[in-house]
């Protein structure tokens, strides 16, 4: 069985704590070279990472980190915009001491990294979006996104095991991809004091900003993709909810130095679910001068 453990083996990591502007920040480290920062998704957590830790450690100095309000991080009282995201990504870039970095973001993390290459582009070398881009779902997406809506209010109100893994659920192609060892791990996140609330004004805010057409206006703006500026890879999955291929084709188009690959048997989560095409695509693109 391949478990978290057995991923890691052989690799030197460190699971590490950086105060961020106050946020104490939890990261999966390892590696050395230019920084290389993974932002998981809306209520994720660094283990999202761990498929790709020992790839990419071989070239970069990689953080997989829980974002503010996340995982084993810091949980202030914020309104968890998109705002507060980027917010604490270039914190967290401060305290590392990297002027710029690699930025590559699943879904939610996608979203932040965008807005950081946008108002901040001189802290972003290469961006990767990873199933999340700034365009506002079509009807289909709408309603695909308020099921994970859903999914996300039922295992963050009566926290069970098998909430989480309807959750999970929603981010694989293969449900059989979500494993027992994920949703233990899920489930141990959520049950900390007071995690419940916070998972759920994250939910409501991002997602809820997604599936509400006024409201996306603000942050799922394609306009914006024209100003960025670094080179970027959309890495997009052939089954992703909420965005099909032809959205994310459209996006590719407006950001003025990128390319998209489009892995076929994943959905939201192709870093773990399709990691080895997932590494191999991240590293080609990371990599070439």
């Amino acid at each position: 069985m391949a478990t978290m453990w057995v991923e890691l083996l052989g690799q030197e990591f460190r699971q590490t704590y950086y105060q961020a502007k106050g946020v104490r920040t939890r990261a999966l480290e390892a590696g050395e070279g230019k920084p290389l920062i993974f932002l998981h998704g809306t209520g994720g957590h660094a283990e999202a990472y761990v498929r790709n830790l020992a790839a990419h450690a071989k070239h970069f100095h990689v953080y997989a980190i829980d974002m503010v309000g996340h995982g084993y991080s810091d949980k202030p009282p914020l309104s968890y915009s998109i705002d507060d995201f980027v917010n604490h990504v270039r914190d967290f870039l401060d305290v590392i001491g990297a002027a710029r970095a690699h930025i590559s973001g699943e879904s939610l993390g996608a979203m932040v990294g965008a807005w950081l290459a946008i108002t901040q582009p001189e802290r972003v070398e290469k961006l990767v979006l990873n199933t999340g881009i700034l365009m506002p779902p079509n009807e289909q997406g709408r309603r695909e996104l308020l099921d994970v809506l859903e999914r996300s209010r039922a295992a963050t109100g009566q926290l069970t095991r098998e909430a989480v893994r309807k959750r999970l659920e929603w981010l694989m192609h293969d449900p059989q991809s979500v494993t027992d060892e994920l949703v233990e791990v899920r489930y141990t996140i959520y049950s900390q004091p007071g995690m419940a609330p916070v998972m759920r004004n994250i939910a409501e805010s991002v997602l809820g900003s997604a599936t509400d057409r006024e409201r996306a206006k603000q942050w799922l703006n394609p306009e914006k993709l024209r100003e960025i500026r670094c080179p970027t890879l959309v890495l997009w999955t052939r089954h992703n909810p909420g965005q099909p291929v032809e959205l994310a084709t459209e996006g590719t188009r407006l950001i003025p130095n990128a390319r998209r690959v489009v892995l076929e048997n994943s959905a939201h989560w192709p870093q773990w679910e399709e990691a080895e095409a997932f590494n191999r695509e991240h590293l080609k693109f990371l990599l070439e001068q």
